[in-house]
């Protein structure tokens, strides 16, 4: 029994953000009606190679993409642009507890199915809108995708090789993360409104946006700018704050440190065969490494280049310091700690033998996460949810199904 169990969430999000929040919360026990358009869905079903593969190792209709979004999920196929498909959806939002949609601002008003509609239907409705710029301001009516984001939130100017070095130049980072973050912030957004509403009793309306975002989570960057007044560089995989703290190599590959304090530099030196270095006075404090890391870091990366990868990451573990291999995708897998922690588990899927799956990284004492539900096939439910939840009749799907708008 998840946590969220007897919640039941309309999902009207396609591609990544929405998608991504409904996910985590159908992990943690939500009903969650992934509405789609007849014949055609998400359009992450086509967004491959790869694809899925059945038990002849023909591609299936499921990219990868969508898969890794949608686990959990019930699909029902619903024509939102029909009035007999609106009154459908009214119907489910009536005995829903949450609506998450990512349609541009005012896209659904059109339909009758925004936030104001629903509340006639369900006055304590939670309704998540995410779009790229917010309900308002000068730029709500544009579209926003995640690397847009990423460039105009500022996170593209912090990433990369450093200037005046080969390869420099503004980097996105390699997976979308202002839409998983957007997603996330969406999870938390709907449990405190969830909270509010089972102590009140009322709902409400929560508009999220890629931008603010982006913004929100500069982190210590975003800080570094508004308390020193200082527009932050690209560092490559250094960090602005901490040093010496940022990828070395060794003779046969790169291994990333992540010293945090001075006691760990003081171990770290010693175990590089450095000693010398802790009692150097222009690097005793991490105030001082971080003034004088162009003389330190040479010296770092000397030690570094005189032993192989494996030698290094024992020194330093039975040292005590931080650090880590620079795994490619195949080793992330593959990793005993990864596997121990059950982070990549097969459900049972309809048109193939098994998916794998990316487990839910968060481990409940009381209310374990249960996969139940492979990412759903297009319209897999929409008789099931239709009959179960509103008492429509077979006859009833036939002639919506007829008239296409199932």
């Amino acid at each position: 029994m998840g946590p969220l169990q007897g919640i039941k969430v309309l999902d009207l999000s396609r591609i990544l953000a929405g998608p991504w929040a409904t996910q985590v919360l159908a992990d943690f026990g939500a009903q969650v009606w992934k509405v789609e358009r007849p014949n055609a869905g998400d359009d992450t079903r086509k967004w491959g190679p790869p694809f899925l593969q059945d038990e002849q190792g023909n591609d299936t209709s499921e990219a990868a993409y969508y898969l890794a979004a949608n686990r959990g999920k019930h699909s029902v196929t619903i024509d939102i642009t029909s009035t007999e498909g609106q009154k459908l959806i009214h119907q489910l939002a009536a005995k829903a507890d949450i609506v998450v949609e990512n349609f541009k601002v005012g896209g659904l008003k059109k339909y009758g199915l925004d936030y104001e509609s629903m509340k006639a239907v369900n006055p304590s409705i939670i309704y998540c809108s995410i779009t790229g710029f917010g309900q308002t301001g000068p730029d709500s009516k544009r579209a926003g995708y995640d690397a847009m984001i990423q460039a105009m939130g500022g996170l593209m100017s912090l990433t990369g090789v450093p200037e005046g070095q080969p390869g420099a130049g503004p980097q996105k980072v390699g997976v979308a993360v202002v839409d998983i973050m957007t997603g996330m912030y969406a999870v938390s957004g709907i449990l405190a409104a969830l909270h509010h509403r089972n102590t009140t009793g009322i709902g409400q309306y929560i508009d999220l946006a890629l931008l603010d975002t982006q913004v929100s989570w500069l982190a210590n960057q975003g800080m570094n700018y508004l308390v020193g007044e200082k527009v932050p560089k690209p560092q490559g995989t250094a960090h602005p704050n901490i040093v010496p703290y940022q990828a070395f190599a060794t003779k046969d590959g790169h291994i990333m440190l992540a010293v945090g304090n001075d006691s760990q530099f003081q171990r770290c030196v010693q175990a590089l065969g450095v000693p010398e270095l802790a009692e150097d006075e222009r690097f005793i404090t991490n105030q001082l490494r971080v003034a004088n890391r162009e003389l330190l870091l040479p010296l770092v990366s000397a030690a570094f280049a005189q032993q192989n990868l494996d030698y290094w990451l024992d020194a330093l573990n039975q040292a005590g310091v931080p650090c880590g291999p620079i795994n490619t995708l195949d080793r992330v897998y593959a990793e005993p700690q990864v596997q121990h922690r059950e982070m990549v588990m097969e459900l049972n899927h309809a048109n193939a033998p098994k998916v794998k799956q990316v487990a839910n990284p968060i481990k409940f004492s009381q209310t374990k996460v249960e996969y139940k539900k492979a990412p759903p096939i297009l319209g897999e439910d929409t008789n099931n949810i239709l009959t179960s939840q509103l008492g429509l009749s077979p006859e009833q799907l036939r002639e919506l199904e007829k008239q296409k708008i199932i």
